[in-house]
């Protein structure tokens, strides 16, 4: 996985958080598949099509923290991540 400070784009521009689809009991197995990009300051309580039960890791970048619920439209149980 990425480390937390390296979450950036190919122009430099700051990413919040990176979500992966596939995992693995193998740390340096982890974080592979397809992956969802978060923006800084972003708000969305749907995932996007297809993403929905599918998250298997995560990488929160620094100052940033990424807030999930159990629920769509941010219902349901919240958890907290950060970098």
């Amino acid at each position: 996985c990425p480390a937390p400070s390296d979450l950036r784009t190919a122009n430099s521009t700051r990413i919040c958080a990176q979500l992966y689809a596939d995992n693995s009991p193998y740390y340096d197995q982890c974080c592979g598949g397809e992956v969802l990009v978060v923006d800084p300051n972003s708000d969305v309580p749907y995932m996007p099509q297809g993403w929905a039960a599918r998250i298997s890791s995560l990488v929160v970048g620094t100052r940033c923290e990424l807030t999930v619920w159990s629920r769509a439209g941010k219902k349901g149980n919240s958890r907290r991540f950060g970098a």
